[in-house]
């Protein structure tokens, strides 16, 4: 049995018995959480995208024992977590999967709790039931029972916005400049300008070799990650199953077929490779190691922009006229992923087995509310960020402070201890996507980059430079000012996979993967044409076809999503 703290109609009883009291009481926006007395209620959350395992600390963890009397213990995926508490039965108290997959696993196994009994949403979730409607109902959709157990992440406001442009080509903006601005037309231009950049800058911050790019191959799944990427941000067409689908006509195009995109981008690799410009530490690099190498200026380009510009262009970087900032060849067509408000594929939802149910909602709820929002992505209210008087958003001088230097700002006053990274929140997990329109706002935007306070002039000649040659002000302003694919949000769900399926699947991806990264290391064309062909042998002999034709029906389907998608206003 699921224990409450009180029924709803004891609960309707006591309010009415007080109603004089709370006349004179004062209002909390999210629950009672901040008006709570005694020991602060400890819940487990358990996510699937945390790469933190422990306590909560730091400025969040006081945030949320001031507004809610909660401290969080997060426990991560790591060493097989999610079938190790599959079969305990009990995932925890707040769970967030990674996994569209395990969230229905969970949800049929009748680990979850139904978010409408007793009332449960509607007392202690009143936010998300208010606001966030179509995300509750197509979580309702996808159970088979039609009960509400979790919310999809990165729920917009409005279905006909789109996210911030990430796939945004940031190049050293100082070098292409030094070498007198050539035309980018395609990746074999593109080629030229790094053969350039290596020998106007052959050396890095530390004084190690520079390359174009530096990979990492943590983040493979059915190809490999880097690869099917550049794909997507030349041509907008997403990754899917075992190739790529593309969002204008809803077509399926497999990695192994000829002349694929997949395999038009392991060639550029395996360029970039026989050229001296691929970090040949990509095959063994993890996303941090090869993360360092940028903000040591130890490459020229990336195609996303928290791997480029976001990484390199510190104060100390702009300040002697280096910079990373964006440039996409003319013929290419980046994606953007359109905003949904059914909310996407990861997801939030509470254990049955939880012993404090009320106040896992609320948990769930303060980080819908625009304040808490804006507080787990840039700090406190009042403290790092706040409103102005027109209802504008804007960092506090300290705010600016931690955001730009974040390992190295310490917290002060009420929420000292530690820098201001030691205490940012890690669920890793978000409910309105950052750009989602923030309602207490003067029709601003989560996202930092939209607001009026941080439209300010260009502080370093070099960002006027780019500024001057593209005739923008912003990277979403320039990337809008080209040519792009809308990938609409949709409630798409993937079909289950027969368990002889799933065997083959394994064997002809794990193929791809490893062939790929054999290939861009080629020591000749001969060798490279050769293992290009192993690899499209093998797979073939797997099963590559069962896997192509069960993606390609799935492509169907999620055309057919993203068309209904139309409907919601």
């Amino acid at each position: 049995m699921k224990k409450h703290k009180m029924t709803t109609m004891a609960k309707r009883m006591l309010a009415a018995s007080l109603a004089g009291v709370m006349v004179a009481a004062p209002l909390t926006g999210c629950g009672a959480g901040g008006g709570k007395k005694g020991e602060p209620t400890t819940l487990t959350v358990y996510s699937q995208r945390a790469n933190y395992a422990g306590e909560q600390r730091g400025w969040s963890a006081k945030v949320l024992e001031d507004e809610l009397n909660l401290k969080i213990n997060i426990v991560n995926n790591s060493g097989g977590a999610f079938n190790t508490r599959m079969e305990s039965g009990d995932l925890g108290d707040v769970i967030v999967f990674g996994s569209e997959g395990d969230f229905l696993q969970a949800m049929q196994a009748g680990l979850l709790y139904d978010w409408e009994e007793d009332d449960l949403l509607a007392d202690y979730g009143t936010y998300i039931q208010d606001n966030m409607p179509y995300a509750l109902e197509k979580v309702r959709d996808m159970s088979t029972d039609g009960k509400i157990y979790g919310l999809g992440y990165n729920v917009a406001s409005n279905s006909n916005d789109i996210q911030s442009f990430f796939y945004t080509w940031d190049i050293r903006w100082d070098l292409y400049k030094e070498l007198g601005y050539p035309e980018v037309k395609d990746l074999d231009d593109l080629l030229e300008v790094f053969k350039g950049m290596k020998e106007i800058c052959p050396t890095d911050d530390a004084g190690k070799p520079t390359y174009a790019v530096s990979l990492w191959p943590d983040w493979d799944g059915d190809m490999v990650m880097y690869v099917k990427s550049t794909a997507t941000a030349f041509y907008g067409w997403d990754e899917f199953g075992v190739g790529l689908y593309n969002p204008v006509d809803g077509s399926f195009h497999g990695a192994l077929d000829e002349g694929s995109p997949y395999l038009e981008m392991l060639d550029f690799f395996h360029e970039l490779y026989k050229n001296n410009l691929l970090d040949p530490d990509s095959m063994t690099a993890t996303y941090d190691t090869s993360n360092e190498k940028v903000r040591n200026g130890g490459t020229f380009w990336s195609i996303f922009d928290y791997a480029g510009s976001l990484a390199y262009n510190t104060d100390e970087h702009v300040s002697q006229g280096k910079m990373m900032r964006s440039l996409t060849p003319t013929e290419a067509s980046p994606i953007v992923y359109g905003l949904s408000v059914l909310g996407s594929n990861s997801y939030w939802a509470i254990g049955s087995k939880c012993q404090h149910p009320e106040e896992a909602m609320e948990l769930i709820n303060y980080l819908a509310t625009p304040t808490g929002r804006l507080t787990m992505e840039y700090g406190p209210k009042g403290v790092t960020w706040d409103y102005d008087e027109d209802g504008n958003t804007y960092f506090t001088e300290f705010g600016k402070q931690a955001i730009n230097d974040k390992a190295g700002t310490q917290m002060e006053g009420d929420y000292a201890g530690g820098s201001y990274k030691d205490g940012e929140c890690q669920i890793n997990c978000i409910t309105w996507t950052l750009d989602a329109t923030n309602p207490e706002s003067n029709g601003e935007h989560y996202n930092k980059e939209s607001w009026k306070s941080n439209q300010l002039p260009a502080q370093y000649e070099i960002d006027q430079d780019w500024r001057d040659y593209t005739g923008c002000n912003t990277t979403n302003e320039y990337m809008s000012s080209g040519n792009y694919v809308v990938s609409p949000g949709s409630a798409y769900v993937a079909g289950e996979k027969s368990d002889e399926l799933k065997t083959t699947w394994t064997q002809v991806t794990g193929c791809i993967t490893e062939y790929t990264w054999k290939a861009i290391y080629a020591e000749s064309d001969a060798e490279y044409e050769e293992l290009v062909a192993e690899m499209i042998e093998k797979a073939n002999a797997y099963g590559y076809q069962e896997c192509w034709d069960w993606t390609n029906a799935e492509a169907a389907k999620r055309k057919a999503a993203e068309e209904a998608v139309g409907a919601i206003d």
